[in-house]
């Protein structure tokens, strides 16, 4: 027997690289691909208002973006040669390079408020579609190839490895975004650095294949030579449908609990990144090596924390944190469970892209269903529980273990958690007990006995379907527990979830409809006649808003005003039949039900005189208005948890001068609970070297509850002469020079923002 001579010494010291080689190339790519995200969302969320449903609709570009990649990277594996593959993707990336530097190329026109999803995954399509899917294809390629460049290693039989490295890439590189790139470089920085990077990984790529030449004896195999890699069986197509199921849980479940968190409990900004880090961070531990967190002890928590979010998900409650504590780890465990099952169960290394593909199916399916589908069918965000209702499915069913203790357990559980609300609509009839007893504390005593189902469901983790029946049942009593009391109208649309409620409040006469967005009040109106065209909240008489609109219409007869951010329409309400007055409003159903006389009547009843809405985001229709129309214009569009921050840039306040007559005034409200947004105002004001005042105002203690709000706001002009009358009054203040960098259309601070605030509490 002839013995294979070995190879020779520097190709030996090479192969000890290899694997460090491929770590590092997949780590770039991974973190390349994921610090892109954040940043395209920072290009083109503005145009839409900044919504978490325009953030979804983002991810759904980003997952259809991969799939195409891992289909790619799947076909490419039909070519037998490894050198003719890595010399195809290396033309592909260089193509695809042709399409940057990074921009948003408005090929469909500008935002469309019909179909404004569309919209964005289209012009997100022709800006970055190109240069993300050949660069999402690294990953499961150098998987690939390092199970073919590494056959016969131990390690060349697990090349899953590798995802977790390229996860821990994404990982990082997201949370870098928010606290290291955005605030320390311009957004143009960052697309010329992004496509710096995107250079270099084009250099470590190709120095991977130059390695890959030296110590790879398959390199220059012939196009039909046999694959090296034992293919095993392929996968069925049940086994494929679960894969594709497993994936689409953990996706959706990143999106649902980002609505969830935004509409329901107390979203702050970074919110929306911390569900994706969180997806992310289950890659890494799931296929890992050796796990940091076993299978056993993954499956025990995420059953426990699915029995317990089940109870409260349909509950807003003061104490936010603990419910967004409970959330998050509920999504992060959840998706870790589905995510190490797919890894116990992943095929082959030679299946491996077949594998990855299915994988991004799932995720394109769920991110489909939550962005597209979800906001149409649903009036409110039934998509989250529904899903995790869809978990406890994939837990082991164990049919043939059922015994007569389950049965009894599920009969127990069903009649704990059903107990709540019928006790609610028992106590309805009992005026006594109605009276003695807060509708709060029903509600309380009401989650403790959930609490108690949710002990039950976690004795049944192990039998998937009765675990499944128990958590059905215990979100429905807590949809019910809570909808007596939360509100009378819910509707959805793109831009979120506006819900009309109806709050006692005696100093106003009894009830008051209110106007909600999320957790973020905006406008009420108090259905007593005697005060239904009372201004209220932040729009009272005594606030800054109610000052301007007050000294406008008594020193200017036949004045212009208009106001970006509709709400309830409470500005209408000081409206005589001279003054004219534009609401600029990005969200058609914030008109209609401002409109609908059932909940509020400032627009159609209180205002003297008909008022003209314009719909669309405010920075480009009032771009569009003339310049010098307005003597008060009012931008209200910051109390929410989604800031509109492309309306507080230099470039945007520029603007708003341009459209009120010389001795006119720009009033930003800029009350906000996350945000401390008025250092860069005027630090903007500064800039353009206008005249600014600043006020704050604190709602009287002796008045109604519903009546007024605290209020922020400062008050510019494009002359003197526009704030003379505002330097007069006692109670609006001049403001000096601060050191916080003006935002622009080139750079927003959001971290520093949040800090600040948090800080100044």
């Amino acid at each position: 027997m002839t013995a294979t001579p070995s190879p020779p010494l520097s190709a030996a010291r090479l192969d000890r690289w290899t694997p460090w080689a491929f770590a590092v190339t997949v780590f770039v790519s991974a973190s390349l691909v994921f610090v892109v995200q954040p940043m395209a969302a920072k290009l083109v969320l503005p145009m839409l208002g900044g919504s978490p449903s325009v953030w979804n609709a983002v991810m759904v570009f980003f997952q259809a973006a991969l799939l195409c990649g891992y289909a790619y990277a799947h076909l490419l594996q039909r070519i037998r040669s490894l050198k003719l593959q890595i010399s195809v993707h290396l033309a592909v990336m260089a193509v695809a390079a042709l399409f940057l530097p990074l921009g948003v190329r408005l090929a469909f026109g500008e935002p469309s408020s019909t179909i404004p999803a569309l919209w964005l995954i289209g012009t997100l399509t022709v800006s970055l579609g190109a240069p993300f899917a050949a660069l999402s294809a690294t990953a499961p390629l150098l998987q690939a190839w390092f199970a073919r460049v590494r056959a016969g290693s131990p390690d060349g039989a697990n090349p899953y490895v590798l995802y977790a490295a390229s996860n821990l890439g994404s990982f990082l590189a997201l949370l870098a975004y928010p606290i290291l790139i955005e605030p320390g470089a311009t957004l143009t920085a960052q697309r010329l650095g992004w496509t710096a990077g995107y250079a270099v990984f084009l250099i470590l790529l190709a120095a991977l294949g130059l390695l890959i030449a030296k110590v790879s004896p398959s390199f220059n195999a012939p196009v039909t030579a046999a694959e090296p890699t034992e293919a095993g069986p392929a996968i069925a197509w049940k086994q494929k449908a679960r894969i594709v199921l497993l994936a689409a849980i953990p996706s959706s479940l990143m999106l649902g609990v980002t609505a969830h968190l935004s509409t329901d409990v107390a979203s702050a900004p970074f919110l929306w990144v911390a569900p994706l880090a969180l997806y992310l961070l289950t890659f890494v531990f799931a296929f890992q090596a050796k796990p940091a967190i076993p299978y056993a002890i993954t499956s025990m928590i995420a059953a426990a924390l699915l029995a317990v979010s089940m109870g409260l998900v349909a509950f807003k409650t003061g104490e936010w944190t603990v419910m967004l504590a409970i959330s998050l780890l509920t999504f992060f465990f959840v998706a870790l469970f589905c995510h190490q099952t797919l890894a116990a169960e992943r095929p082959q290394p030679a299946r491996l892209t077949e594998f990855f593909l299915l994988l991004s199916v799932g995720g394109v399916i769920g991110g489909i269903f939550n962005a597209l589908i979800a906001p149409v069918i649903f009036n409110t965000v039934w998509e989250y529980p529904l899903v995790l209702i869809l978990a406890g499915l994939v837990r082991p069913w164990n049919w043939a273990q059922l015994t007569k203790r389950d049965i009894y357990l599920l009969v127990a559980g069903v009649l704990v958690c059903a107990a709540p609300p019928l006790a609610q609509e028992l106590v309805r009839y009992m005026p006594g007990v109605r009276a003695a007893v807060s509708d709060e504390t029903l509600i309380r005593i009401g989650q403790l006995v959930l609490g108690g189902g949710a002990v039950i469901a976690f004795l049944l983790r192990d039998r998937g379907v009765l675990f499944t029946v128990l958590l059905v049942v215990s979100v429905l009593a807590g949809q019910r527990l809570a909808r007596g009391y939360d509100w009378d109208l819910s509707e959805r649309s793109f831009f979120g979830v506006m819900r009309v409620a109806t709050i006692q409040d005696p100093g106003m006469g009894g009830p008051v409809h209110v106007l909600m967005h999320g957790t973020t009040l905006h406008g009420a109106q108090a259905v007593n006649p005697a005060n239904a065209c009372l201004p209220t909240l932040y729009y009272a008489a005594n606030t800054p808003i109610g000052q301007a609109a007050q000294r406008t219409i008594a020193d200017r007869p036949g004045a212009s005003i208009a106001v970006v951010g509709q709400g309830s329409g409470a500005l209408a309400a000081y409206k005589r039949f001279e003054t004219a007055m534009t609401f600029f409003e990005i969200d058609p159903t914030v008109d209609r039900l401002s409109r609908d006389r059932r909940w509020f009547t400032y627009i159609n009843g209180c205002a003297d005189g008909p008022i003209r809405t314009v719909i669309g985001d405010a920075r480009l229709t009032l771009a569009k208005e003339p310049e010098g129309a307005y003597d008060l214009l009012v931008i209200d569009a910051f109390t929410s948890d989604a800031v509109p921050t492309h309306l507080l840039t230099q470039e945007a306040i520029a603007g708003y001068l341009k459209r009120v007559k010389p001795d006119g005034v720009v009033l930003l409200h800029l009350s906000n609970r996350n945000l401390e947004i008025t250092r860069p105002t005027i630090a903007a004001a500064d800039a353009l070297g206008v005249p600014i005042l600043h006020q704050i105002y604190i709602e009287a203690p002796d008045q109604p509850e519903m009546l007024e709000a605290s209020t922020e706001a400062v008050i510019l002009s494009p002359t003197e002469a526009g704030l003379a009358p505002y330097r007069q009054d006692g109670r609006w203040h001049a403001v000096h020079e601060d050191k916080v960098r003006p935002w622009t259309d080139d750079y927003v601070d959001l971290f520093g923002s949040l800090i600040r605030q948090t800080f100044r509490r």
